[in-house]
């Protein structure tokens, strides 16, 4: 959903996001009938789910750099559901924009609880200095340059809350809810498991 603040002069969005951008433009300039779909961050990707892991097995708690920052993660499945129901019957969709959000916007500390509710146990926030989780946790994951890149970029945009915005598009389109971190946490246990 960066793409919605973007232009062709935005510079502080990753290489991955420029991309993004340049390629919804390209298709609107075709002439050829595009819907285009623009969730915010999956919280289906390693800094929710096998980065948050490792620091919850390890001290109960989830180390990112984005402050203070608010989001609203969704579930990958949710972002499926929304292109399924439009590929059924594209027709009210074409030439729209659609941004799709988890159920909620809420600080790093408000998404903490929500695991600690669906783990059961005791999970915190803490806040990482940027340079130190970049050397310490990012460089370690080994997700090669581009991704890392895109990565560290995501995560200083959310520290600036460029991500602190909610829809309720998936439910209007799919007629069920997005799926909550909680739900998400709670269904994919197997991830977190100590």
């Amino acid at each position: 959903m960066t793409v919605s603040q973007m232009n062709a002069l935005s510079m502080s969005e990753s290489h991955h996001q420029r991309l993004h951008w340049l390629s919804e433009q390209v298709l609107s300039w075709s002439g050829i009938p595009v819907v285009h779909v623009r969730p915010t961050l999956f919280l289906d990707n390693p800094l929710f789910t096998t980065l948050a892991a490792r620091t919850i097995a390890d001290s109960g708690t989830i180390r990112l750099p984005f402050g203070t920052g608010r989001t609203s993660p969704i579930v990958t499945d949710d972002v499926a559901r929304v292109v399924a129901t439009i590929l059924t019957d594209p027709g009210p969709y074409i030439g729209r924009v659609f941004e799709l959000t988890g159920p909620r916007s809420q600080d790093m500390n408000g998404i903490a609880e929500e695991y600690a509710r669906a783990l059961n146990r005791p999970v915190s926030y803490v806040d990482v200095p940027p340079e130190t989780w970049a050397e310490q946790v990012l460089a370690r994951a080994r997700l090669g340059s581009y991704v890392q890149e895109h990565i560290a970029t995501v995560a200083r945009l959310h520290r600036e809350n460029r991500y602190d915005r909610m829809t309720t598009t998936v439910e209007e389109i799919t007629g069920r809810p997005a799926e909550s971190v909680e739900e998400f946490v709670k269904r994919r246990s197997d991830v977190f498991a100590e």
